[in-house]
């Protein structure tokens, strides 16, 4: 059986390393509820935790952007909405077709259904 991927999109840029660092954490948090049950998930939060400088913020957004293609799901961190880059995350992944999940348990009962078809 394939296993559902999932993308975890949230803020991660702030003024402060330990904003970033919160962030990132709560992204984490989300990715291993969802890992828990066996769901693949993609957390870019820490695919490239604290890259920031090494290339323009573009490389990672636009890399961010072709990996929720692969993706089955994206489910969104708390205050989503705060971040410009995950509300383009967000409604990428619309445009494409891709489900956007904004709380864990409505994403893991899709994810149950949809193993089970």
């Amino acid at each position: 059986m394939r296993r559902i991927v999932v993308y975890v999109a949230g803020p991660y840029r702030s003024p402060t390393e330990s904003g970033v660092f919160d962030n990132i954490m709560r992204a984490r948090a989300i990715a291993i509820e969802l890992w828990r049950p066996g769901i693949a998930v993609i957390c870019p939060h820490l695919n490239t935790a604290f890259f920031g400088g090494s290339q323009p913020d573009s490389v990672w957004f636009d890399g961010d952007l072709e990996i929720i293609l692969r993706c089955d799901a994206l489910v969104t961190v708390p205050n989503w909405e705060r971040s410009e880059g995950t509300k383009a995350e967000v409604a990428h992944a619309k445009r494409n077709g891709i489900p956007v999940f904004h709380h864990t348990h409505e994403f893991l009962n899709w994810a149950f259904r949809s193993r089970a078809a």
